[in-house]
């Protein structure tokens, strides 16, 4: 693993805003940053990112079936237990997965640690998916980069087959979300188009636009029922929101399925290490209530159960908090994992998201920041294989 600097393409802003990727810079701040990329080995990628990131997967499905035979779980989880029928019904019925990606930290020497999992609404999708791939098209016949490269990136083509077998029976397809968010509107936009070279009809709609009818069903503007839905919308907002309660009885589909939003908590970084201690793309990790919280000593990360783009994360070192990021979250409360480090590739700290497409290892993300935590101004930077 490497980090290569490169000059960028001239024109990457404009091909970039030709695509729809009109989120590239965000506050005046670059977001996609081509000015360097980062290299792997082929060996590298499939021993210790793709394959770590199918056992992750399915030692977190382990940790699904278990949640929803023991109740305890979910209350250490802080999910309300209005909720608890609608998360085993789903899981019970099969209700499938589109996607999740797993954000890990990895120096290209030791074994990817997972640092959480982005398993309900993760988003850099279609700069993953699309964008890095025209990077590296453009990149490999402007000599920019070495010919013959390739890059970890299945991910487009996976989803189209993902919507065919996710969406059965159904043939039409709402995606909802708060679409005044340049980059959500941009996800769910890319979405709707491989749902749509899937062979679904689509409805885009923002989630406050979404109506109950008295006849006991959503409802979009035309008044016509949502029957099959993609929600890039956390399941602990929607608990919480005027229609939350009516998640229980509405006949609606939801992608992702609500037993995920036990998977999107970061309480599942202390179970998965009681499952399965010792494992070694675990860290050691603990509610901060539990006694056994003070074994990681006085260096930490301290991580709200719930909790969006880095905030109210604090990196503490021998007592001493380094960086915390200032946010709403944290009233449910905190776990604490071992601290590891992420690398330092020239002053930059990078993050892997390893994507995974129904439930298939197929794709690789990278935010780097100054800042060792990642955050939503963190820049995504596109990634070959040499």
């Amino acid at each position: 693993m490497r980090r290569i600097a490169c000059p960028e393409r001239d024109d990457w802003r404009s091909t970039a805003e030709a695509c729809g990727f009109d989120f590239h810079t965000i506050d005046g701040e670059r977001y996609w940053d081509e000015r360097a990329y980062y290299a792997f080995t082929l060996a590298e990628i499939e021993q210790k990112i793709e394959a770590p990131t199918g056992e992750i997967d399915a030692m977190c499905l382990e940790l699904v079936a278990r949640a929803l035979r023991d109740e305890q779980y979910l209350r250490r989880l802080k999910i309300p237990e209005a909720f608890w029928p609608l998360l085993s019904q789903s899981w019970h019925d099969d209700a499938p997965s589109l996607y999740g990606r797993l954000d890990l930290c990895f120096d290209g020497r030791g074994t990817a640690k997972l640092l959480e999992y982005n398993a309900d609404t993760p988003t850099s999708l279609f700069e993953a998916a699309v964008f890095q791939w025209t990077w590296l098209e453009q990149a490999t016949e402007r000599r920019i980069t070495p010919r013959g490269v390739d890059q970890f990136n299945s991910i487009h083509e996976r989803l189209i087959e993902a919507w065919k077998k996710v969406a059965k029976p159904h043939r039409h397809l709402h995606l909802t979300g708060t679409t005044g968010v340049s980059e959500d509107l941009g996800t769910l936009t890319y979405l709707e188009d491989t749902a749509t070279q899937a062979g679904l009809s689509t409805t885009l709609i923002d989630i406050e636009d979404i109506g109950w009818r008295e006849d006991g069903c959503f409802v979009d503007l035309d008044d016509s029922e949502i029957a099959l839905a993609f929600k890039l919308y956390p399941y602990e907002w929607m608990f919480h929101d005027a229609f939350g309660a009516k998640l229980r009885d509405a006949p609606t589909r939801w992608i992702e399925p609500p037993w995920k939003a036990i998977l999107s908590n970061k309480g599942i970084l202390p179970l998965l290490w009681e499952m399965y201690p010792g494992h070694p793309n675990l860290l050691p990790a603990y509610f901060e209530d539990d006694e056994r919280a003070g074994s990681l000593g006085s260096s930490y990360v301290r991580k709200p159960l719930y909790s969006r783009e880095g905030a109210n994360v604090a990196l503490v070192s021998h007592g001493t908090t380094l960086v915390a990021q200032e946010g709403p979250y944290g009233a449910e409360g905190f776990i604490r994992q071992a601290l590891a480090p992420l690398p330092d590739f020239a002053g930059q700290y990078p993050v892997l998201g390893s994507w995974l497409i129904d439930h298939t290892p197929c794709g690789l993300s990278i935010r780097e920041d100054e800042n060792p935590i990642t955050g939503n101004t963190s820049r995504f930077l596109p990634h070959a294989i040499l």
